[in-house]
């Protein structure tokens, strides 16, 4: 899969709805709280039925966090999307691209093995 397919993926679960959601805004000075907003508000981009992505498209998405021309609202999509996989390969790949993330995605890919490893137990 490349950057653009991931897209195209993307907008054909999207034409299917997008997932139900209470959304809200951290509107705060302090910089640590932030990241903290960035990723909730990521969760708009979540389709109706994030819950049904097959093992092979998974992979092929978790392929894409390692090829360092991918840009960095791609990458972080795709983790925001792994993170809401009952997987056990949507798990390790956020593991193992924990070991050495983006530098900007630090955060953001923290608190999606966090969330992941949640929806696994």
């Amino acid at each position: 899969m490349t950057e653009q397919e991931f897209w195209l993926f993307l907008e054909r679960l999207w034409k299917r709805g997008r997932a139900n959601q209470v959304t809200g805004t951290i509107d705060h000075t302090d910089f640590q709280t932030q990241p903290v907003g960035e990723y909730i508000q990521g969760h708009a981009l979540l389709p109706k039925d994030y819950d049904k992505i097959c093992s092979g498209d998974i992979i092929k998405m978790g392929n894409l966090l390692f090829k360092k021309e991918v840009r960095h609202e791609t990458k972080e999509a795709i983790i925001m999307l792994l993170a809401h996989q009952s997987s056990e390969i949507a798990l390790t790949i956020l593991a193992k691209y924990n070991l050495a993330p983006d530098k900007e995605l630090e955060f953001f890919a923290k608190i999606a093995l966090d969330e992941c490893a949640m929806w696994n137990e």
